[in-house]
């Protein structure tokens, strides 16, 4: 019998509109009369005939179309209990049997939608998304969706004729959970939702957990098999853990994977072939680390992957998930780890992404004051939302669990502190406490950060953060954010607009150059040369040098030693360890060409011995987050535009000292202070005619006056090379008398018997002692300084 109520939930089907299609499509018992009996209802709008096939005795029984648009019934009066049965179809000529989507019960649980509704479920892309799966030995796909205020949905695909009503879901209550399982799906099935919002329209969405989506243009989201690549990275993930990275080399190159290297032709380079061009290139020129700007799918390439749709997605233009997977294990077989860029910032308004989901602000903010960032034309997530927090922390968890990732670098961090970020006055809503932190994105980015640090020990995270926030790289429960680096932009800034500088200028801007030492240590500290650098007409690094083509080059040759002195681990875009002439253009490769001018080689050989000394000095990298591992020799000498260092750990024997000249006049017989009375070695100079320079130097050695200079008991008369960095080490320094504990952050210090303080001697003796000392070794025939 049918009724009034019946009719109108089979209108509600038919429309595609069915809140719970599961209570009238599939098998069901119902009474007629005295007995209970079962029925079958099918939708299928481009089936001719539809039958049921019982799977007890494989008989077939053909039923009524009750509804000329596809809604076929059977009655089997003879059954009172389910049974397991098939659906066969006809279409003209075409037949087809598959098993019924709504035989199939919730395949997910009630805990697991519990903890996702209260935003603790970190792994929600366990259930959420779709799921290749074999429910009582039926292969199929499971697809669940969150869209709490949608009044229907339909999952369409390449394997429903993209028609919305066929295989509708069903809603799981309060979670605002949707799901079906549907039998036969295969690996790379194209597949989108569609939504009935709360007043009545219908919009297409990609899903936000999908695994893979079509290449751009396209849209649709794909099945992907995750389990496939069979990883041959188990050295490398049982150290992870066990490295301490704020006491390692960290050289990290920056790659944007679709214009580093191209294909004759201009056609990218796809994750395998990357991967093995990628790799040697690393290890010949000494990185330790790639971070790879966002390669979460992405529809507008433009965008170098920073206005993501696909979070779960790895952007098809370069391969499969699959093929991303061979990449990382590439890069971990051979030393290398893997940072990726993470934009939880903010997002497009693509109609097919995140925006008004289900017809309502599920993502973002509604007030455009909170949920619209101005500056990029994008939305801002509601941080405060449960849903929304599972949703980002969980793709942080499925990169390190899925691909084995090392490390993240969050990205516009300071876009998310501040509630006024680049707003204008009056376009903003203060917090509870009426001021202008934005509390929730606080907490999340604190939850972030104790997830992966709890459950991933040795994985990594770097802020992209531009104020004076405080706190940023220390634990949450110590106050801070919990990063494990921040971003020095700060130092990056001052350096490029000190190296524009005409050197002849440089002497009253010195503040530029050593001003970061006085904040090193306040955080752990990235120095970052990265990509934002290099783009919209602020021109290469080269040509932010100043001075004509030699003096750029020398330049720049000073400024990375600068850098890879300075305490703080390190960050280069690629092309700027060549000297890449012209500004980073994504829709091309790098001028790979540059190298075969001697310029261009001599600074990428520069570069990679730079890189080759910063690893195996472990003064460089140490101690690079306090002040016991830096010591000023002298920054005073602002009229010549030179300053010195020294780098150290607990043993003198690994010291380094450094020595800039940044204009481009040599000094000759320039007086160092040097720590203690020995020989030093030239390790390295940037003015060496490997490097592209004229080969002014100290011919290798140096040997230690006892002449009182720079705060420093000894001295030496030396070369500093125009526009240039020496390097020298001690060759017979002290054996160390004290005990470092780096962990506890304290150090007992002792000082070495065979080292005495001097006293410091009168002007007019020091004076006397200076030429005899001069004179002396005059007479001993030793090296011109």
């Amino acid at each position: 019998m049918t009724t009034n109520n019946s009719i109108s939930k089979i209108n509600e089907i038919l429309s595609g509109g069915s809140r719970d299609p599961f209570a009238i499509l599939g098998m069901h018992k119902q009474k007629q009369a005295t007995d209970v009996v079962v029925s079958v209802k099918v939708y299928q709008p481009y089936a001719d005939k539809a039958f049921i096939i019982d799977l007890e005795d494989f008989t077939v029984h053909e039923m009524n179309q009750i509804h000329e648009d596809g809604m076929f019934e059977i009655i089997f009066p003879r059954k009172s209990e389910i049974f397991d049965y098939k659906v066969k179809l006809q279409s003209g000529d075409t037949e087809f049997e598959y098993y019924d989507p709504y035989s199939f019960l919730p395949q997910i649980s009630d805990y697991d939608r519990h903890l996702f509704f209260e935003g603790s479920n970190f792994k929600s892309y366990e259930k959420l998304g779709a799921h290749l799966q074999t429910v009582n030995g039926v292969d199929g796909v499971s697809f669940i969706l969150w869209a709490p205020y949608a009044r229907a949905v339909s999952v369409v695909g390449d394997f429903n004729h993209w028609q919305k009503g066929v295989h509708q879901m069903r809603n799981l209550g309060e979670s605002g959970l949707w799901e079906i399982f549907v039998p036969g799906v295969a690996e790379g099935a194209t597949y989108k939702y569609i939504l009935k919002t709360s007043d009545n329209r219908f919009v297409m969405k990609a899903d936000p957990y999908g695994f893979a989506m079509q290449e751009a243009p396209e849209t649709s989201s794909v099945v992907a098999n995750l389990a496939k690549h069979e990883w041959n990275d188990q050295d490398w993930m049982a150290s992870r853990p066990e490295i301490n990275s704020s006491k390692e080399a960290m050289s990290i190159y920056e790659v944007h994977l679709g214009s580093w290297l191209r294909n004759d032709g201009n056609t990218m380079l796809d994750y395998r072939s990357l991967a093995h061009h990628l790799v040697d290139y690393c290890k010949q020129m000494g990185y330790t680390h790639l971070e790879l700007l966002p390669i979460a799918e992405h529809p507008f390439y433009g965008s170098w992957g920073y206005q993501v749709i696909g979070y779960y997605s790895v952007t098809a233009r370069y391969g499969t998930p699959e093929d991303f997977m061979y990449f990382v294990d590439h890069c971990h077989q051979n030393g290398i780890a893997v940072i990726l860029d993470w934009v939880p910032a903010h997002f497009p308004k693509d109609e097919h992404g995140l925006s008004k989901f289900d017809g309502t602000c599920l993502y973002e903010h509604e007030d455009p004051r909170q949920g619209e960032q101005l500056d990029w034309g994008t939305l801002v997530y509601n941080y405060g939302r449960p849903e929304v927090k599972s949703f980002l922390i969980s793709n942080l968890v499925y990169f390190i669990d899925k691909f084995h990732i090392d490390g993240f670098r969050m990205d516009a961090v300071a876009s998310m502190l501040y509630l006024n970020y680049s707003r204008p006055d009056g376009y903003w809503i203060p917090n509870k406490f009426g001021g202008h932190e934005n509390l929730e994105a606080i907490q999340f980015i604190r939850d972030c950060n104790d997830v992966i640090h709890d459950n991933y020990k040795g994985v990594i995270t770097i802020a992209e953060e531009s104020t004076s926030w405080p706190m940023v790289s220390r634990p949450t429960h110590l106050g801070g954010l919990g990063f494990d680096y921040k971003w020095n932009m700060g130092w990056m800034n001052d350096m490029l607009d000190f190296m524009k500088l005409d050197p002849i200028h440089r002497g009253f801007h010195m503040s530029k150059l050593t001003f970061g030492i006085y904040y090193a240590f306040n955080e752990n500290f990235v120095l970052v040369l990265s990509h934002d650098e290099v783009v919209h007409g602020k021109y290469s690094l080269l040509n932010k040098m100043s001075g004509n083509l030699t003096q750029k080059f020398a330049n720049l040759r000073v400024f990375y030693g600068y850098m890879m002195a300075h305490p703080g681990k390190k960050l280069i875009f690629m092309g700027g360890d060549f000297g890449q002439q012209i500004e980073w253009n994504h829709d091309q490769g790098l001028d790979w060409h540059l190298l075969n001018y001697p310029s261009h080689k001599e600074l990428h050989d520069y570069f990679k011995d730079l890189n080759m000394m910063y690893q195996k000095s472990p003064s460089m990298h140490k101690i690079d987050f306090e002040s016991d591992g830096f010591e000023w020799i002298d920054f005073s000498d602002s009229e010549k535009c030179i300053v010195s260092f020294m780098r150290k750990t607990d043993d003198p024997r690994e010291s380094l000292l450094f020595y800039f000249n940044f204009t481009p006049v040599t000094r000759y017989d320039y007086r160092i202070g040097l720590p203690w009375n020995c020989e030093y070695q030239e390790v390295m100079n940037s003015n060496s005619k490997f490097y592209g320079g004229d080969n002014d130097g100290n011919s290798g050695q140096i040997e230690a006056e006892e002449v009182w200079a720079q705060s420093q008991a000894y001295s030496a008369q030396v070369t500093l090379p125009g526009l240039s960095m020496i390097v020298l080490k001690p060759l017979d320094a002290p054996q160390p008398d004290f005990t470092y504990d780096g962990d506890k952050m304290l150090r007992v210090f002792t000082m070495p018997k065979n080292i005495k303080m001097p006293v410091p001697k009168p002007k007019e003796k020091l004076k006397k002692a200076k030429s005899s000392k001069k004179v002396s070794s005059s007479k001993k025939g030793t090296k011109k300084s």
